[in-house]
C-alpha cells in the first residue's frame, strides 16, 4: 500500500540543502546545482502522483557481488556507467555549468529547512550529481534538470537515505533550495517494491510541489523521483517554468530515472 505524506507549504522562493543526523543522510538531485555556501560543507524536493521508472523490469535483482563496489575507486567507476547524461532525459538537453557536484560533495537539509553542501557521511562510499537544462524556446522558459547517484557502503545505508528523505518533505514544506529558489507545497508519495506494480526498485519516493525562483519566476511545477536498490540510491529532479506543463516536466524526470535503474541493473546483476 503507498504512503502517502502531506506537507502544508508556506512561503514562496525556494530551497538549498542541510545535514542530518544518526543515520547516513541523503544526497539528492533535488538541489542540484549550486547550493548554498555554509561554513561547514554540503547543500535539497516533491512527489509525483504518476506513473515511476519503467515497471517492466523484474522487481528482484540477482547481483554479482564481486561487481559490488567496496571501495571508493570502484563506486565512483559504477558512478560514472550509471549516472544519467543529457539524452537520458530525451532530446534537446543540455549540460548546465557547473555540470557535476564536487567529489566530496553531499547535499544537507538543515533545521533551517535550508539544503547546503557538507563531506559525505562515512557510510557513502561515492556520490555524484549532475544539472541539465532544457532550453527555452518560443513561449517556454527553460527547464532545469538534475541526476544525483550514491553508492553507500551497506543496503541499509541506502535505505536511510530514502526514509530521510520521507521525513525532509514532512519537517520542511517549504525548502530553499539556494539562493533566489524555493520549493514548497510538497506532497510525496512512497512505494515498496511490489506495490502498486512498482517493480523498479527495492523502495520508490516520489515528490511533487511549487517551485519558485528569482530568475524564473513561479509558482511552477517541481517533479523529484528517489530510487533505492542495493546499496545504492538515484535520483532525478525537475523545476518547470512558464509554459511548461506537470506531464511535460513528469516525463523528463521518469525517462532518466529509468535510464539509470536500467544501466545500474546491467552494472551490478549476474550475467548469464
Amino acid at each position: 500500500m503507498a504512503v502517502l505524506l502531506a506537507g502544508c507549504s508556506g512561503a514562496a522562493d525556494e530551497p538549498g540543502n542541510a545535514e542530518k543526523r544518526h543515520a547516513p543522510t541523503r544526497a539528492g538531485a533535488r538541489a542540484s546545482g549550486s547550493p548554498v555556501p555554509d561554513s561547514g560543507g554540503g547543500a535539497g524536493s516533491g512527489p509525483s502522483t504518476g506513473s515511476g521508472p519503467s515497471a517492466e523490469s523484474p522487481q528482484t535483482l540477482d547481483p554479482d557481488p564481486a561487481r559490488l563496489p567496496t571501495t571508493r575507486a570502484a563506486a565512483l567507476d559504477l558512478i560514472a556507467r550509471v549516472i544519467a547524461v543529457p539524452d537520458s532525459f530525451g532530446s534537446g538537453v543540455v549540460k548546465r555549468d557547473p555540470y557535476e557536484s564536487g567529489p566530496a560533495t553531499w547535499p544537507v537539509l538543515g533545521e533551517d529547512c535550508v539544503w547546503r553542501q557538507r563531506k559525505p557521511d562515512h557510510g557513502v562510499l561515492a556520490t555524484l550529481s549532475r544539472s541539465f537544462e532544457l532550453p527555452a524556446t518560443a513561449g517556454k522558459g527553460p527547464v532545469r534538470l538534475g541526476a544525483t547517484v550514491t553508492v553507500h557502503r551497506t543496503r541499509e545505508g541506502a535505505a536511510w537515505e530514502v526514509a530521510e528523505s520521507v521525513e525532509e518533505s514532512m519537517r520542511c514544506p517549504t525548502q530553499q533550495l539556494r539562493d533566489g529558489e524555493l520549493i514548497g507545497g510538497l506532497v510525496a508519495g512512497a512505494l515498496f517494491g511490489g506495490e502498486a506494480d512498482q517493480r523498479s526498485s527495492e523502495d520508490f519516493l516520489s515528490e511533487s510541489g511549487q517551485y519558485r525562483s528569482s530568475e524564473l519566476g513561479g509558482p511552477h511545477y517541481y517533479a523529484w523521483q528517489q530510487a533505492q536498490t542495493l546499496q545504492f540510491t538515484v535520483s532525478t529532479t525537475g523545476k518547470g517554468a512558464k509554459g511548461r506543463t506537470e506531464r511535460e516536466i513528469d516525463d523528463l524526470v521518469v525517462q532518466a530515472q529509468a535510464a539509470m535503474l536500467v544501466r545500474l541493473r546491467s552494472a551490478v546483476e549476474k550475467q548469464s
